[in-house]
């Protein structure tokens, strides 16, 4: 059963393609950081090999010896048996909670009557489906990326009425480029005129995913692999006294070691007393105000 009290901050699943050693440097980094939460693994592409289910496993020791709660995220599309048989990998460690991008993952731990955070990916917008998936074994839910704090108050009280509000934590992605969608292609092969087979994990080359401007020079999107992501950074850190009561965790999606400044920055400005100067054209909040994504208002 959740207990509402002090939020907690976390850190999500790396999403970009960063060499084996660059990764293990970030996360003995997030072992000394402020984060209360860290997700780590493989959440977009299985092609990207460098970093294999072992390491991911050792990583998430070690992590958990420095004292950070540790969550194993899994991939956002699952489209092969070879994926399906690595997942049971993640979902048979025996040790830390999973978190489920896709309802494969969620038929794996309820099988096995294991307990899993419901991701951003699942989609879920409604209480009943809620409901389901706490039967299945959701302790945590993470709201998809698109919905408002409007939307949040209204589907918590639907929860209420329903006698489930309690029974799972809240999280909320509230820093980093945004996933808008998955795609069975790749984009950022495609934007190198790769096809999807031999691709050569070419998204490697690109640490914070690919620009994509419009015609008037605006960074509308980022490519990373399967994932369509927001231009803009969505940042929510001016945000926090509207989630007092609300959200259990706030959730920072990396982009580098800077996100360990931010995430300084988050806790600093939890009761509003030292705001973030965010800019136009490179920060957005638009989501949870009810606005269009890329919008950004104080």
């Amino acid at each position: 059963m959740a207990v509402r009290g002090a939020m907690k901050y976390s850190l999500g699943p790396m999403l970009y393609y960063w060499p084996k050693e660059t990764l293990e440097d970030f996360y003995q980094q997030a072992a000394k950081s402020s984060a209360d939460v860290i997700y780590l693994g493989e959440a977009v592409c299985s092609k990207r090999r460098a970093t294999k289910v072992g390491d991911w496993l050792e990583m998430a020791k070690s992590l958990a010896a420095s004292g950070k709660q540790v969550v194993l995220s899994t991939l956002a599309l699952v489209q092969a048996s070879s994926e399906l048989s690595e997942l049971k990998r993640y979902v048979d460690n025996g040790d830390f909670l999973l978190e489920a991008s896709d309802l494969g993952v969620v038929n794996l731990c309820a099988e096995r009557k294991l307990p899993f955070v419901a991701g951003h990916a699942l989609n879920c917008y409604n209480a009943v489906t809620l409901r389901r998936l706490l039967k299945e074994g959701m302790v945590r839910w993470c709201m998809p990326v698109e919905l408002s704090r409007d939307w949040l108050v209204n589907l918590l009280n639907q929860c209420d009425e329903l006698g489930i509000r309690n029974q799972f934590e809240v999280e909320v992605l509230s820093y980093g480029h945004l996933p808008l969608a998955y795609s069975a292609r790749c984009f950022t092969a495609r934007s190198e005129d790769r096809p999807k087979d031999e691709c050569e994990t070419c998204c490697i080359k690109y640490p914070n995913g690919r620009d994509v401007l419009s015609q008037e020079n605006q960074q509308v999107f980022v490519l990373n692999g399967i994932q369509t992501m927001s231009g803009y950074v969505y940042n929510l850190g001016n945000e926090l006294t509207s989630m007092q009561g609300l959200v259990d965790i706030v959730r920072l999606s990396p982009l580098g070691t800077e996100t360990f400044a931010m995430l300084d920055a988050f806790r600093a400005n939890e009761n509003g007393g030292a705001p973030l100067a965010l800019a136009a054209h490179s920060d957005c909040n638009g989501y949870w105000k009810r606005l269009a994504g890329l919008e950004l208002q104080a």
